[in-house]
């Protein structure tokens, strides 16, 4: 099977699908036209940058600019965890904490992919160092982010009851726990979710496109089983090092909640 090309004038006529959903929302006053369209403008851009730069680095195959690419995707990934705490550590823990746990997770899960299954030639080629970390790296964020949220917020609406357990003499592990377990299931909920509706109610984009650029179904179907396990594990143990992490902050050698390590809540979360 060949690939079926497509021209701008084939993206032009879906992108009329978005200019329908404005349409609706001034006549609705939904309020949404204006964000649609900058959202839109702005996957345009991205998309289009992305794509040069990608076809850029395939032709290099430079381990350097592979890895350049690689520490400017951890950068974004790193601001957008902490832009969407609610209330964030203060000074250095408050971007600290979320890129040690996703670099630590996405960029070994990423090597054991390279050096065991997927075995590109060099190891380090673009064409599959660069999208398996950006898929990777993608959905670890959402799990440190909504992890490390979820963990800062059950603290500070359970201060009395977690002060409470450590002045009758409980560790601050025993105290904290209950925390731990709330903000380990909200990291790990979205990817659970995904895995137990992948294939019965929707089919990924990755194994989407495999199929449309005409690798055979079956092929497609391991790959995506092999992307999904990587994510999963990926995202279990960089919400496992984060919330270990967020736990060890709020509180000290003298097993005290500490709080007053937290900065203001944020108008509105990012």
């Amino acid at each position: 099977m060949t690939v079926i090309p497509i021209d701008l004038w084939d993206v032009a006529l879906a992108a009329a699908l978005l200019v329908i959903n404005g349409a609706l929302s001034v006549m609705l006053r939904l309020g949404l036209a204006r964000t649609m369209a900058v959202a839109a403008l702005r996957m345009v851009v991205q998309l289009g940058l992305i794509g040069l730069v990608l076809t850029t680095l395939f032709a290099a195959v430079s381990p350097f600019w592979t890895g350049l690419a690689g520490l400017v995707m951890l950068g974004f990934a790193s601001h957008e965890i902490r832009a969407r705490q609610s209330r964030r550590f203060r000074g250095v823990w408050s971007v600290g904490l979320g890129a040690g746990a996703i670099t630590v997770a996405a960029t070994l899960v990423t090597l054991l992919a390279l050096a065991t299954a997927i075995r590109p030639e060099p190891w380090y080629h673009p064409q599959y160092a660069i999208p398996i970390f950006g898929m990777i790296l993608g959905n670890t964020m959402t799990g440190i982010s909504l992890g490390l949220d979820t963990l800062v917020q059950a603290a500070v609406r359970t201060r009395a009851a977690i002060e409470a357990q450590l002045a009758l003499g409980r560790p601050r592990g025993q105290a904290l726990k209950p925390l731990a377990r709330q903000a380990m299931r909200a990291g790990l909920m979205p990817i659970v979710n995904a895995m137990a509706t992948t294939g019965a109610v929707y089919l990924p984009g990755m194994m989407t496109g495999q199929i449309l650029a005409g690798v055979a179904p079956v092929e497609a179907v391991k790959y995506q089983l092999l992307i999904m396990f990587l994510i999963a594990g990926a995202t279990g143990f960089g919400v496992l090092l984060a919330v270990q992490g967020g736990l060890w902050r709020l509180s000290d050698e003298r097993h005290r909640l500490r709080l007053d390590r937290l900065g203001e809540e944020q108008a509105e979360p990012a």
